[in-house]
C-alpha cells in the first residue's frame, strides 16, 4: 500500500464516483461526525457521486440513505441496493425464496454453533434479507478460517468486518454488487473512474486492482493486511472517518 501522499493527480482527475464502506471508514468510534458529513457534502460540489457499500442490514441502510447526500446505498455486502428512497430496493443476488433462504442461513449458523457454542447472533440479523450475521468479538484468526471452511462445505460464503461476521451466498460480495449497480444506474461511469475505500476484510473485493484500479484503505486496514489477497493501492495516514476526510481533500481541485 502506498501512502496517500503519493496519490497521483491523474488518478484524482479520473474519479467520477466514490464507493465507500461506512463503519470504521466514514465513522469514528461508531459515530458519524460533523467532519465526515462535511467531507461527504464536498464531493457533489466537484461532480463526484457517492455510493455507500456496507455490510449493514437493508433496513439500516434504507434509513441512512434518506439522511445523507449520497447517490445510492448497497447493503449486506452486495446483496441489496437502494437508489430511490421512495422505491423498493433492488436485490443484487438471485434468491428464489426469501423465507427458505433465511431458514437455510439459520441452519448453517446452528451448525457453526456446534463447533463454536459461544457465537452470538447480531441484533440486526432480523432486519436482513440476503445474509446472516453474528458478532466477531472473541473470534481468533484461526477461528475465522475454520468458520469460513465450514460455511464453504455447506455451500455458502463467509466474510467478516471489524463489527460482524456474515454467512452469505458464495458469489455475493461488495465488488460484484457494485458492478451490477454501475451497469444499471451509472452506465456512463467505468470501473476505472471509480474510487473504492474501506477498512476491513469484507472490503477486500473492492481492492481487487483487476476490477477497481483506484482503491484506498483508511489506516485501520493495516492490521488486516496479512489476511488479504487484495490490498488497497493507497492507504491514508489517519484512521476511520479522519482518513476518509483526508482522502476527500485529495479529490478536491486543485490537484
Amino acid at each position: 500500500m502506498s501512502p496517500i501522499a503519493n496519490f497521483k493527480s491523474e488518478d484524482a482527475k479520473k474519479v467520477k464516483l466514490v464507493a465507500t464502506d461506512f463503519d470504521g471508514t466514514v465513522t469514528e468510534k461508531g459515530q458519524l461526525t460533523v467532519a465526515a458529513i462535511e467531507a461527504i457534502s464536498q464531493l457533489p460540489t466537484v461532480g463526484i457521486k457517492l455510493i455507500i457499500v456496507t455490510g449493514r442490514s437493508a433496513g439500516w441502510v434504507n434509513g441512512l440513505r434518506n439522511y445523507l447526500p449520497v447517490d445510492g446505498s448497497i447493503a449486506e455486502n452486495g446483496g441489496v441496493y437502494y437508489h430511490d428512497p421512495e422505491a423498493s430496493p433492488d436485490f443484487l443476488v438471485s434468491i428464489p425464496s426469501r423465507n427458505q433462504h433465511r431458514q437455510n442461513l439459520e441452519s448453517v449458523f446452528q451448525q457453526l454453533k456446534v463447533s463454536f457454542p459461544h457465537l452470538q447472533e447480531s441484533p440486526d440479523n432480523a432486519f436482513r434479507f440476503t445474509d446472516w450475521t453474528f458478532d466477531v468479538a472473541g473470534l481468533s484468526i484461526a477461528d475465522l478460517k475454520q468458520i469460513a471452511e465450514e460455511c464453504q462445505q455447506q455451500g455458502y460464503g463467509f466474510t467478516y468486518s471489524s463489527v460482524q461476521c456474515h454467512i452469505k451466498p458464495q458469489l455475493q460480495d461488495k465488488a460484484s454488487g457494485l458492478q451490477t449497480v454501475l451497469k444499471t444506474y451509472f452506465p456512463d461511469i467505468s470501473n476505472e473512474e471509480v474510487l473504492t475505500i474501506g477498512d476491513s476484510p469484507n472490503d477486500e473485493s473492492l481492492f481487487n486492482p483487476e476490477i477497481f484500479p483506484i482503491s484506498v484503505g483508511v489506516a485501520n486496514i493495516k492490521p488486516y493486511q496479512q489476511q488479504l489477497t487484495h490490498i488497497p493501492k493507497y492507504v491514508t495516514e489517519a484512521s476511520e472517518g479522519k482518513g476518509f476526510s483526508e482522502l476527500v481533500n485529495y479529490l478536491i481541485p486543485p490537484f
